[in-house]
């Protein structure tokens, strides 16, 4: 039985599956998860679209690659135990003109080579026998991409690892930590109350705001989140059927996001979306409430302006289709001819920890800091929730090494 005590900070999809893990490879271990929201998967778990990647895009043999396609057949096998809905809907990557013909052929290189299962490049017949309503020149068609409602995930490891003796700490930021000899001390806001917790290991995957908490710890400036937010729109009840699974533009390689597509959800709605702007605050879901701090922190960064006047071109037209729902739409339309004209409703925001280096470059891969008995995952995003339960099998299973726990008193891993 093991004597350690951990710490976790964030009750998102990755700090519960960090929990999980923690309390699987060290029965018996105190463990406690601090989240300063009153609930959990409350920020990007529970604020996005609900896809399972099958790792498409992604530069292979990066971590976020390898972790991706791990992390998928182990977030499909718990969802199928839980009986948290989950479904193979599969996906198509359209290419619209010439250009992005060449561009899909690439992304489809990667998926062969990050071993994607059953991906093939189809063209104008195939895509309409996949999606009658879809049009494209060239498709690469992912059969085994899934949706999954991520929360519902999240809640399901957080009864688990409750149920197993480990605390939740709900209405606790985190506002200070002692990173020193043999142990970590957090201090924390509890509804207005500062409370101290001493554990042996900490491991923070604080999200929107993993930058701060890890320089409480120690960590270096860089990288530093800049939130960008992602907005949806629900169609109206008559188009939930337009299609059978997911559309998705060819992404611009002038702009690092992957630009509107249509998503289908686990409870039958069917997204249009996400536009990618700068957000005017790291939490601001509802869009009118600016937070002075986070803005002001983006203001003043040259990284940020540095990025901005490489993607200045992107970001008018991304502006475009946030103060225009018709616009907006329209970009979707291109694909599914049918929705021009479709009615819609706005959805609450979501919002993308990106990390951006000194440079003004985003951070591609994950990112993992380690300080002392703190680690510090400082960037994931998309596919991070996918990813989640393989993210924290590396953690877990990298804390021997890196925080010096004897060899002898961790159980062997099965990770890749």
């Amino acid at each position: 039985m093991s004597t350690y005590s951990f710490g976790v900070v964030g009750a998102g999809i990755i700090g519960a599956a960090v929990a999980r893990e923690l309390m699987q490879r060290h029965p018996g271990a105190q463990i406690t998860i601090i989240e300063k929201s009153e609930e959990v998967a409350a920020h990007q778990t529970g604020h996005n679209s609900g896809v399972v990647h099958a790792g498409l895009y992604y530069q292979p043999g990066s971590l976020k690659a390898r972790l991706c396609r791990r992390g998928v057949d182990l977030l499909r096998d718990y969802a199928i135990a839980k009986n948290v809905p989950y479904e193979e809907c599969g996906k198509l990557v359209v290419a619209l003109t010439e250009e992005e013909e060449g561009r899909v052929r690439a992304i489809y290189s990667k998926a062969v080579a990050n071993g994607v299962p059953d991906v093939e490049l189809i063209g104008p017949e195939e895509i309409r026998k996949i999606e009658p309503n879809a049009v494209g020149r060239l498709a690469l068609h992912s059969p085994h991409t899934a949706i999954i409602d991520y929360a519902g995930v999240t809640r399901a490891m957080i009864e688990e690892v409750t149920d197993g003796g480990a605390k939740l700490l709900l209405n606790s930021e985190v506002i200070g930590i002692s990173n020193a000899g043999n142990e970590c001390i957090v201090t924390v806001d509890s509804d207005g109350q500062s409370k101290k917790h001493k554990f042996d290991y900490l491991v923070v995957c604080a999200g929107l705001q993993s930058d701060r908490v890890a320089r409480l710890a120690g960590g270096a400036a860089y990288p530093k989140i800049v939130p960008f937010f992602g907005q949806y729109s629900k169609l109206a009840p008559e188009q939930r059927n337009i299609l059978n699974g997911l559309v998705y533009p060819v992404p611009d390689p002038e702009y690092p996001f992957l630009g509107v597509h249509l998503t289908k959800r686990v409870d039958g709605e069917m997204l249009v979306g996400p536009n990618a702007f700068l957000s005017f605050g790291r939490e601001n879901y509802k869009g009118w409430r600016i937070g002075v701090k986070d803005t002001l922190d983006v203001v003043f960064s040259r990284a940020f302006w540095k990025f901005a006047s490489g993607n200045m071109k992107a970001a008018v037209q991304e502006f475009g289709a946030v103060v225009s729902r018709k616009k907006f739409l329209a970009g979707a339309a291109a694909y599914a001819p049918d929705l021009n004209d479709a009615a819609s409703t706005p959805i609450t925001r979501g919002i993308r920890a990106q990390a951006m280096d000194e440079n003004g470059q985003l951070v591609d891969d994950f990112v993992i800091e380690r300080l002392g008995r703190v680690t510090a995952l400082r960037n994931a995003p998309s596919p991070g929730a996918t990813s989640s339960l393989a993210i924290a099998e590396h953690l877990v299973e990298h804390l021997g090494e890196t925080l010096e726990i004897s060899d002898n008193k961790l159980p062997s891993s099965d990770s890749n």
